[in-house]
């Protein structure tokens, strides 16, 4: 066996990307006085600002926006649901039979 079959794994690291942006001087500025402030990095703090807002965004967009009418609408089909057509009848018969099976 060679030194190097018999050599311990090396540990993975998690991966990383490069992430380049031209600013302004002045927001450099603002930056830098904003992180020297949280007592970061530049990089920290541009890093935690860029993931707060990117999950925040996230978020709202998952969300469920829906107009008056539309929360009528979907209150109303919760309260009173459509009877299940043929279609749905089928399809609920071939689930049956295969979780059956």
């Amino acid at each position: 066996m060679t030194a190097r079959a018999i050599a311990a794994p090396r540990t993975s690291k998690p991966q990383s990307a490069r992430l380049e942006a031209r600013i302004s001087q002045d927001l450099h500025m603002t930056v830098k006085r904003a992180a020297e402030i949280q007592g970061r990095t530049m990089t920290d703090f541009v890093v935690h600002a860029l993931q707060m807002a990117a999950s925040k965004t996230i978020a709202q967009a998952d969300h469920v926006r829906l107009s008056v009418a539309g929360q009528e609408a979907f209150a109303n089909a919760l309260i009173a649901p459509a009877k299940p057509n043929a279609a749905l009848k089928r399809a609920f018969a071939k689930a049956n039979k295969l979780l059956v099976a």
